[in-house]
């Protein structure tokens, strides 16, 4: 089988094991999306849209609006096609000298200062944000302080301390969203959602 063939396979079973699906319409192949790169169907649940959040994503990444990680493996998972088809950036400060010496300065995390640069840089960014709470909770800070002003927030980070109260945070703001609720998610989650948003906008006109 050809990687197209596998992948259409893949969708079918994950289709037919979903069942009816009673959300929004666009939201739909997103969660396919994210279950096909995680096999968990947890997220079906787990998954929340603000109303018009999928279509609000789209209508950035048509302008060019940067798409910014908290990690490296969620940038490199991002399609390098699609973004070059819409001329997105994909940014992630995380790896730069300058953070972790602000970091270590301010005794805070890489993943605060780096989504602090990068609201300086481009406040209406798709945050996409896999992996550190820290980043989302000060994401979230800088939204009710009107310093940051997202076009789509994608708030899917894993694991156990402040996890579940970040995106607890996040799903309180009225701001563009799409959750994982509780402790699951992960760069790989990230990444997916942002190729679903990709992937459905279709060519370049």
């Amino acid at each position: 089988m050809t990687p197209e063939e596998i992948e259409q396979a893949s969708m079918a079973i994950i289709a037919k094991e979903m069942g009816e699906w009673d959300g929004a319409e666009d939201a739909l192949p997103v969660v396919k999306r994210v279950v096909h790169a995680t096999a968990d169907f947890d997220f079906v649940r787990a998954l929340r849209f603000s109303e018009g959040a999928v279509e609000r994503g789209r209508e950035a990444l048509r302008r060019g609006a940067a798409v910014v990680t908290d990690t490296a493996m969620a940038a490199a998972g991002i399609s390098r096609t699609a973004t070059a088809r819409w001329n997105v950036p994909v940014v992630c400060h995380m790896a730069e000298p300058e953070v972790r010496e602000e970091a270590e300065m301010r005794g805070t995390t890489r993943a605060v200062i780096s989504v602090e640069r990068a609201v300086l840089e481009t406040p209406d960014a798709v945050f996409a944000i896999g992996n550190a709470p820290t980043a989302l909770l000060r994401l979230c800070e800088l939204i009710r302080h009107g310093l940051a002003r997202p076009s789509l927030v994608i708030g899917v980070p894993v694991g156990f301390v402040n996890v579940v109260e970040a995106k607890e945070a996040l799903a309180a703001l009225d701001v563009p969203q799409i959750v994982a609720m509780g402790r699951k998610g992960g760069s790989t989650v990230a990444a997916a959602i942002v190729n679903a948003l990709l992937y459905g906008m279709g060519e370049r006109g």
